[in-house]
Parts: C-alpha cells; structure tokens; sequence
C-alpha cells in the first residue's frame, strides 16, 4: 500500500525513517530520492492508520533516525527484502502470457499510471515521483487500450454525419 500510494522507489522506501514520517494531520512522508533529492508525498488515511498500526507493534524506540522497514527479526529491510515481500504478497498476479512479474517498480508504475488516468497534470506526478526531468516521467504516459477506446468513441462520427449518407433500401 506504501509503495502504489506514493509511487516510491523501493530504495526510497528501504531508507524512511520515523523522523521521515508525519502521520498527525493530512499525513506525510519525505522521501529521500535520487540525486540526493528530498521530496514530500502525502499518504491516503488507510496508509497513515495501518503505518501507525505497524509502528505500534514494535518495540524499537522511536528516534527520529530509526528505520520504518525492517524485518521480522528487527533488521533493516534491504531492496531485495522489500522485494521479497511484494513476489509473496503479489505474485500470484503474474501474467503468465508475457511472463510479466509483479515487483516494487510495478507499483510505482500503476501509481503513476493511475495519476495520469485520474487527470492529474503531468508535472505534478514528475514531482510526485522525483523525476528530475519530464521525459522520464513521459514514459509513464504511455497509452494504454482504454485511452485508445475512449479517444476512438470521442471521434466516431455519428451515423448521419455530413460526410455519411445512408443507403437506401432496396424493398
């Protein structure tokens, strides 16, 4: 739920600590990207309760410099950790047909692919994923079937257009 709300890389995710965390009020992450670029992503209501559900749980102290990921021993989630986690929880959605395989970076794509279906501007979902440039985040934009069937349905001329005339019938 981390990952597809803020589009995160799973590096990113890796390095959140709880000084990275506002859970009180609209709730935020600051992420520390690429670059050694800091960005702020706000968090769906569900994504704060069930964060603040998992912190409770544990025993580690609350210092500004702890880690939010770790594992069930208590160390700190790796990338391949994190991955791990999502190939058990999402890899029965695998698409056998094009050998396509669920992964962190899938969740990053889907959230930008749902941002860019919701309306949001471009440029907001650059920010939102930390792309330094807009042709990175263009890559995202590709478009996909349903895109190509609400344009084709928007450009359909009507059955009796100007340019359509129907036959006549023959009795």
């Amino acid at each position: 739920l981390f990952l597809y709300n803020t589009g995160a890389r799973v590096q990113e995710t890796a390095d959140v600590r709880f000084g990275d965390l506002d859970l009180a009020g609209p709730a935020l992450v600051r992420l520390h990207g690429k670059g050694d670029k800091w960005r702020t992503c706000p968090l769906w209501q569900q994504t704060a309760e069930l964060l603040s559900q998992l912190l409770e749980l544990s025993d580690r102290p609350r210092t500004s410099g702890t880690p939010v990921c770790v594992s069930t021993t208590g160390t700190t989630l790796t990338r391949s950790g994190i991955y791990k986690i999502v190939r058990r929880h999402a890899g029965h959605l695998d698409d056998p047909r094009t050998g396509r395989r669920i992964s962190p970076h899938t969740l990053r794509h889907t959230a930008a692919v749902h941002l860019l279906e919701a309306g949001v501007e471009v440029n907001v979902i650059r920010g939102w994923l930390g792309h330094a440039d807009l042709s990175t985040t263009d890559r995202y934009a590709e478009i996909n079937t349903n895109a190509k069937i609400q344009a084709l349905r928007h450009t359909e001329p009507s059955a009796f257009s100007a340019g359509h005339r129907p036959r006549a019938s023959v009795s």
